[in-house]
């Protein structure tokens, strides 16, 4: 049984900065990906982050040079949260699949960690 636990989230200041972290435990088969989603109110889930089938970091446009998104080893996933904005607001969640297509319907969720932008 996988599972995926955020931690991280709390309140910043527009212009500061937080860094979430998502502890993987369980047994992956081979090609499993992870990244970042968020949601907020009213709004659609989106990938904030992933890693691709080559292992190469991408952003969604508005994050782009703001975010960074890192692992240490294969169940343990970061996303430092630079210049944040009041857009960032929204709850964050760690996702994992499998295979180069894992983030259109990820196959773990995290249970989400609440991220707070005050302008």
């Amino acid at each position: 049984q996988v599972q995926l636990v955020e931690s991280g989230g709390g309140s910043a200041q527009a212009g500061g900065s937080l860094r979430l972290s998502c502890a993987a435990s369980g047994y992956f088969y081979p090609k499993y990906y992870m990244g970042w989603f968020r949601q907020a109110p009213g709004k659609e889930r989106e990938v904030v982050a992933r890693f691709d089938a080559d292992g190469i970091p991408t952003y969604t446009e508005s994050v782009k040079g703001r975010f960074t998104i890192s692992r240490d080893n294969a169940k343990t996933l970061y996303l430092q949260m630079n210049s944040l904005k009041p857009d960032d607001a929204a709850m964050y969640y760690c996702a994992g699949g499998y295979g180069g297509s894992w983030y259109l319907s990820p196959a773990y969720w995290g249970q989400g960690t609440q991220v707070t932008v005050s302008s």
